[in-house]
């Protein structure tokens, strides 16, 4: 059976999907749709070898796309790491539908950022899921779904990588069942559901009056390509690419302040222990290095750095008066 699909994508999940799906010769692809800001060029490049159309366009539901889409014959559409809204006036070009896959367990992680926040929220396993796309975020029937564990060395950069190589399998499994016509969808349970919202600017800050173990999820969850954890010293910024958890001792003391240090990094009081900090960095030197900082400094909260920041430029202010 003949199956006409158009391919939305971006990123190294989306290359290998459509190299995966040009490689089978099991489905007619009509067409690669990039992002409108940042295409991807090398997808781009991959479409063009195959001899497969290629798409750039600012508004995907725009009339003009739509009936672009019309004109394919469309048996479905497949999102992989596209960015745009998909409307219900573009979904319906499509006979079967237009699917999406997501690095996400849902219901429970919809959303953005979701391999970051899995790590934040010190799960021991995520999802990818294969789903038809409706009116919500990430809410449509789940075609398949796989789960792989996380362990406990894992981080952003492990799980990135995990997820870019499973998801193109998973999508292409969901894509054989659906021409097949042998899938059984599941409903999601939209009570137990839940949201996570993009990663902006700010949130990269290590509050050190939390646990330890919440501190070193927090590192493990954006370190590279992430931007990194960040904290300040002297009122400099830096960052803090790598940890592990001690349980070194456990007395009220002042959080962030340095208590040890030996030749593999600094030890760190948090809110309820200690924190090993092995690999720093800082805006004049982005080279990544074992911190050798002096025992007694202490690092500070984003919250104190900024009340620092302040109280010195009233003080200049006051010295001008």
């Amino acid at each position: 059976m003949n199956i006409n699909i158009l391919f939305y994508g971006d990123g190294p999940w989306g290359q290998k999907a459509l190299e995966k799906i040009i490689d089978s010769g099991e489905f007619n692809i009509k067409g690669v749709v990039l992002r409108y800001d940042s295409p991807d060029y090398k997808l781009k490049d991959i479409a063009k070898k195959n001899q497969i159309p290629v798409y750039i366009n600012k508004n995907v539901n725009s009339k003009e796309f739509i009936n672009m889409s019309t004109s394919l014959n469309l048996d479905f559409s497949v999102s992989m790491s596209f960015n745009q809204i998909i409307k219900k006036d573009l979904r319906n070009t499509n006979k079967i539908g237009f699917i999406n896959c997501h690095a996400g367990k849902l219901p429970y992680y919809r959303g953005r950022n979701i391999l970051n926040w899995v790590l934040i929220n010190d799960e021991k396993e995520f999802g990818i899921t294969v789903h038809f796309i409706d009116d919500g975020i990430d809410t449509g029937d789940i075609i398949t779904q796989a789960v792989i564990p996380i362990e406990e060395e894992d981080n952003y950069g492990i799980l990135l990588e995990k997820a870019i190589n499973k998801a193109p399998e998973i999508l292409f499994d969901a894509l054989i069942k659906i021409k097949n016509g042998n899938y059984d969808l599941i409903k999601q349970n939209h009570l137990s559901g839940s949201y996570f919202s993009q990663r902006r600017i700010g949130d990269e800050y290590i509050n050190w009056n939390w646990g330890s173990r919440q501190i070193y999820n927090f590192i493990r969850a954006i370190t590279s390509p992430g931007p990194g954890a960040q904290t300040f010293l002297n009122g400099k910024k830096i960052y803090v690419w790598k940890a592990t958890e001690t349980n070194y001792i456990d007395y009220i003391s002042t959080p962030g302040e340095i208590i040890k240090k030996d030749n593999e990094g600094i030890y760190v009081k948090t809110g309820d222990n200690v924190i090993k900090i092995t690999e720093i960095s800082s805006e004049e030197d982005i080279e990544k290095r074992i911190p050798k900082i002096p025992i007694g400094k202490r690092f500070e909260n984003y919250e104190i750095f900024k009340i620092k920041e302040l109280e010195e430029r009233i003080i200049s202010l006051e010295n001008k008066l």
